[in-house]
């Protein structure tokens, strides 16, 4: 079990803090081969996983009502591997072919990756923020302004892309592609863990629909992705581990780097 001494206020006792249990607020792996079982062996921990929330994708009739032609668009932002899911399910639904001459512009790495799925991803213009922040990928739109961009969003959506587009009059459309449902978590939340991870602005959302009266007491706190992090800090909870970063691209790694300094 990984411990780590964590300084308290001046005049108060040091308190040790252990890792022996994380819970992953996403779908278990569908294989063993995950790297976060070979983590919970290295570090012997307790494992679990449990969506907090759902994804259900709006159909082709609902995303036509908001008239939206996908086929004017030279540019699209991916905030998500949500987003790219539905955004080329809704193409199929719909037999729209995407132009080859379409750029992508995507919050991470992975998420550029992640379009290898659905692109041949040489053959196109794929571009992303550098440290996975939402102002990097800012900086990369601002070098691609006049663009006509389209922007895939969740109906629940707020993010400072579109505040950005429209503060320098970069041409836009949103378009609603999918909900986000919240799940049921009262049973996993009976049990205690300490150390929970979070992957979306709404599974924080539902965290605090489940029970508005959370206190984080001593549970270590995990975010993916800046707009997660943000949702977690203005919630109120001391965020402890953050990803992407320059040495931790994906969650796995930064937990990585977490447990063996702490185990030290």
């Amino acid at each position: 079990m990984a411990k780590v001494v964590r300084s308290q206020k001046k005049g108060a006792e040091k308190k040790e803090l252990k890792v022996g249990s994380i819970l992953i607020t996403q779908p278990r792996p569908e294989t063993e081969k995950s790297p976060y079982f070979d983590l919970a062996k290295k570090y012997s921990l307790k494992l679990d996983f449990h969506p907090f929330i759902r994804v259900e994708g709006l159909s082709g009739k609902d995303f036509r009502k908001q008239r939206v032609d996908i086929t004017e668009f030279t540019a699209i932002i991916f905030t998500s591997r949500y987003a790219v899911d539905h955004f080329f399910r809704i193409c199929e639904e719909l037999k729209l072919k995407v132009s080859q001459d379409m750029k992508y512009f995507c919050i991470t790495e992975a998420v550029a990756l992640y379009l290898q799925k659905f692109i041949l991803y040489r053959k196109r213009k794929v571009f992303f923020s550098a440290d996975g922040s939402t102002q990097g990928l800012l900086e990369v739109i601002g070098k691609h302004k006049n663009e006509k961009y389209i922007l895939p969003v969740s109906d629940t959506a707020k993010n400072d892309i579109a505040q950005y587009l429209i503060k320098y009059n970069i041409k836009y459309a949103e378009a609603t592609l999918y909900r986000m449902v919240s799940n049921e978590i009262g049973q996993i939340m009976k049990l205690s863990y300490d150390l929970i991870v979070f992957f979306s602005p709404f599974s924080v959302q539902t965290l605090f629909d489940h029970n508005p009266a959370f206190k984080q007491n001593g549970t270590m706190i995990g975010a993916f992705g800046p707009t997660t992090a943000k949702a977690v800090e203005d919630s109120g909870l001391r965020l402890d581990i953050k990803a992407p970063a320059v040495n931790a691209p994906s969650m796995v790694s930064a937990l990585e780097l977490f447990l063996s300094a702490i185990k030290k």
